[in-house]
């Protein structure tokens, strides 16, 4: 159970890491917010599921 938590952590600081730096260089190209628009928002919602999903995980640990 410890090696499936410390995965999902792996997974929430690598999509973490690609959100910091994609985000504000989507948000700063001119034009490019319409064409990835439903990229950001499918990977914040993956952040978000990805988020819970770990701190249930979590809790089953005792």
């Amino acid at each position: 159970m410890i090696i499936a938590i410390q995965l999902l952590v792996l997974l929430l600081i690598t999509l973490s890491t690609i959100l910091v730096v994609g985000v504000p260089v989507v948000l700063a190209s001119p034009g490019q917010w319409e064409q990835s628009k439903g990229l950001i928002y499918t990977g914040a919602g993956l952040w978000t599921g990805l988020v819970i999903v770990t701190s249930l995980v979590n809790s089953l640990v005792v």
